[in-house]
């Protein structure tokens, strides 16, 4: 068994069995197993090509075996479906693509569904690509349908999409979009400023990214002690956008309200002690809190990190906080490229559930600041009832309220011109497809200072 597939299997077992994340779990697999950088580069390519056109293997490993995956052994279709990516998507041998699998199936269920699995794959290996892409798309039952079997997306998230796009009159855009989905990103780098100086190739936007020269970063992150971190150029703009939307006074109070992992968290950090300003952290998940508090120790000075929910917590310091980073739990739709299971792992009941909670942490944080005090609303989704209806519904319910131009603010930290599409609001929301960076989307808001007219 060549051990890059073995490692490739155990972390769709992980993602299937345990709703593991591919991203987290597979570097600590491929060290573990020792693998050299080729087999690494293997193992990396089969696990995120088969979680990411999931949806499109399954349809075909359902027309060849003649049932629905429904009915087959979670163990053994996650076998078929590492398979189904050797021989639809790679120029892997097809003998080793099978025998390999067939073997893995073996050892996780038996000789009896290794069997099975023998005749399934077989059977797709018999035919090209393009045949059994032709052969899905042909069972479709609309044009979302087929266009999601071609670009492995759900349907509903297509149609989401396309709102978004529609919403800055992009629409045509779509195709491009879910192709970018289906890319493998580049690693960006992010240089705390202050701390570290950001290296090349320079990305094109943020002044604190840079692309990782090639291979493992880890070399570089490890020789800065920290001050250089692996964020995603979308993330860093964000944070800096909050920072820059208007000049830094010493003694401001800052909160970054949902602060897990901790990326954000350091960027706002480090400009904070080169600001005299004092910054607090909430993060209600105790892991991953714990993974703030590692974020922040490159960064001098004190962040206090709390472990509360953030509603009570706003609740509970209202008037309190100059600005405030709320970079809300969403359905991670802008971040496919990075985590191409959460395609398959989210539905539009998550929508419904989510959008309550991101209501409730936004109006909290519009209470926790001061009046003149702003908050950044943010999301790694472009879905519109995650993004503008969250913004609309808060701002709908107060009238001491002003919403600002993020997009300016945006405009006035990039270092080159960005393709910013508008709704007309100065909301920001970045693109894969256009910006290179995880679908981010950003609303600056004001509450109203002392003394204005209401």
């Amino acid at each position: 068994m060549q051990p890059a597939r073995r490692v490739a299997y155990d972390v769709l077992r992980a993602v299937s069995d345990s709703d593991a994340y591919a991203n987290l779990l597979l570097p600590s697999a491929i060290a573990e197993a020792g693998l050299s950088p080729q087999d690494a580069a293997l193992a990396t390519e089969l696990t995120y090509g088969a979680l990411r056109r999931r949806g499109t293997y399954d349809a075909v490993i359902s027309e060849a075996a003649g049932r629905p995956v429904s009915d087959i052994d979670p163990a053994v279709l996650d076998a078929l479906r590492l398979a189904a990516h050797q021989l639809l998507a790679t120029r892997v041998a097809s003998h080793a693509a099978v025998n390999e699998s067939v073997n893995l199936v073996a050892g996780a269920v038996g000789r009896g569904p290794a069997g099975f699995a023998n005749a399934v794959l077989r059977r797709i290996s018999r035919d090209t690509p393009g045949q059994w892409q032709e052969r899905i798309e042909a069972g479709a039952r609309s044009d979302d349908e087929r266009i999601g079997l071609r670009t492995a997306h759900p349907v509903w998230i297509i149609r989401a999409l396309r709102r978004a796009l529609s919403a800055e009159g992009r629409a045509d855009e779509l195709e491009d979009l879910l192709d970018a989905d289906n890319a493998s990103p580049e690693v960006t780098l992010v240089a705390l400023p202050g701390l570290a100086e950001a290296g090349e190739p320079r990305r094109p936007y943020a002044p604190t990214a840079f692309a990782s020269p090639g291979g493992d970063p880890h070399a570089v992150i490890s020789a800065s002690g920290g001050t250089i971190r692996v964020q995603d150029e979308g993330s860093q703009l964000v944070a800096l956008a909050l920072a820059a939307a208007r000049p830094i006074e010493a003694g401001e109070r800052w909160l970054d309200l949902c602060a897990g992992p901790g990326g954000k968290t350091a960027l706002l950090a480090a400009i904070a002690w080169h600001n005299g300003v004092a910054l607090e952290a909430n993060e209600v998940v105790p892991a991953r809190a714990g993974l703030v508090r590692g974020a922040l120790k490159a960064v001098p000075g004190e962040v206090v990190v709390h472990e509360q929910d953030g509603r009570e917590l706003t609740a509970a310091n209202q008037n309190r906080f100059d600005r405030i980073l709320v970079d809300a739990p969403c359905t991670g739709l802008g971040a496919l490229r990075r985590r191409p299971e959460a395609r398959w792992r989210k539905s539009p009941a998550d929508v419904a559930e989510l959008t309550g909670l991101q209501t409730e942490l936004l109006a909290g944080a519009l209470d926790a600041v001061v009046p003149g005090g702003m908050v950044a609303y943010v999301t790694c989704s472009p879905h519109l009832a995650e993004t503008t209806g969250v913004v609309a519904e808060v701002l709908r319910t107060r009238d001491d309220v002003t919403e600002l131009d993020a997009a300016a603010v945006l405009a006035s930290v990039a270092r080159s011109p960005m393709d910013l599409g508008s709704d007309g609001t100065g909301r920001v929301q970045l693109w894969p497809h256009r910006h290179g960076t995880d679908a981010m989307f950003l609303a600056l808001l004001q509450r109203t200072p002392k003394g204005e007219d209401q």
